[in-house]
């Protein structure tokens, strides 16, 4: 009796194991039908979102779940699947069902026998435990994306989550590959750079001023690259330069645009407060609040020095933005560091003190 439950289990196996290669040639169209229902799903997602009729984070994780679906219904069917002609997916066939059964009785007989000692279920490792909503379906995507790294699509797709996730390595990176597969565009270039930002604790980076200004040559008026230009201003100490490009970011804006409140708390803080807030929103809240999220950044990058180290360049711009948000003794303490880092390099001492005397924090 129990060879026989054995035997039938074997062929189970098998049978699951030759299908793919029986139905290979209905696949294809099935596969298309799918892939154009999750597309035309995904653009009434963005519909609903521009209607107001879908919350930004619901929409989230609804792109997520149809972008996963869609790089799945896309994904090419392996070559040797795709390419083989009947008699060779016949002869694969014929292979499998002689290995599978044969496989299968070595195995048991090496890890069927009564005297293995017991392996109890909680001694096992288990991986991506706890992963729910949407950064399980993220893995699925990037699953999906791992084993095809050429999909646009999905690379354009799961930026944006990253960047919610608050994983601005893995952000910039997507948004790399998506400008390299789905072709230049300003505010992919744009949020490109503020990936790039994040990732470097807030700091605007050299590559991320350059993704801005190429974003703005594309696209002059672009609001988000402005507005990091801006803040670069306010790090390298320019603030008449930041306020003039605030004012203009400013004057510019359209009627209720989502993101004045972020200049005008930058405009506050560098005019003394003598910006004039928006209807309905309270400018000294939105300081602070812009100001907390800049902190943040910041720290993540004094942590990431302290721990990893860096170059001349980005000490520089640690104890910037530390003179940027008034913290005065931070940015005598992040200049210490600094020399202590980068001791035995002459040139870059010489940068230090000369940053030094310029924010007048010690020669």
């Amino acid at each position: 009796m129990l060879w026989a439950v054995l035997a039938g289990m074997t062929a189970l196996a098998a049978l699951a194991a030759v299908w793919p290669l029986l139905g290979a040639a209905r696949r294809g169209e099935v596969a298309s039908t799918d892939a154009a229902f999750y597309k035309a799903q995904l653009s009434e997602i963005e519909r609903d979102v521009a209607r107001g009729l879908l919350p930004p984070d619901e929409a989230a994780g609804a792109r997520i779940e149809a972008a996963r679906r869609l790089i799945a219904a896309s994904a090419p069917e392996s070559d040797a699947v795709a390419t083989a002609t009947p008699a060779l997916r016949r002869g694969a066939a014929l292979a499998i069902v002689v290995a599978v059964p044969i496989v299968a009785l070595a195995l048991y007989a090496d890890l069927g026998r009564p005297g293995l000692p017991d392996a109890p279920l909680a001694s096992r490792k288990v991986e991506a435990r706890g992963m729910a909503g949407v950064e399980a379906a993220l893995a699925h995507v990037e699953q999906q994306l791992a084993a095809n790294p050429d999909n646009g699509a999905g690379w354009a797709l799961v930026a944006p989550v990253y960047m919610k996730l608050g994983r601005f390595d893995a952000a910039a990176e997507a948004y790399r590959q998506s400008l390299r597969l789905n072709g230049e565009h300003a505010e992919t270039r744009a949020d490109y750079g503020e990936a790039l930002v994040g990732a470097a604790g807030g700091i605007v980076t050299a590559d991320a001023r350059a993704a801005f200004d190429r974003a703005l040559a594309e696209e002059p008026g672009l609001p988000a690259a402005r507005f990091y230009l801006g803040l670069a201003a306010e790090q390298d100490g320019d603030a008449a330069k930041a306020i003039g490009i605030y004012r203009d970011l400013l004057a510019d804006a359209p009627p209720q645009a989502s993101w004045t409140p972020a200049v005008q708390a930058r405009l506050a803080s560098l005019a003394g407060g003598g910006a004039v807030a928006p209807a309905g929103n309270d400018s000294a809240e939105n300081d602070a609040g812009q100001n907390e999220m800049i902190r943040g950044m910041v720290q993540r990058l004094a942590d990431r020095l302290a721990t990893s180290g860096g170059d001349a360049g980005e000490w520089q711009k640690l104890i910037r933005a530390y003179t940027v948000l008034h913290e005065t003794e931070k940015a005598k303490d992040a200049l210490a560091s600094a020399r202590k880092a980068l001791a035995g390099d002459a040139a870059a001492a010489q940068a230090l003190d000369a940053l030094a005397r310029e924010l007048g924090i010690g020669g």
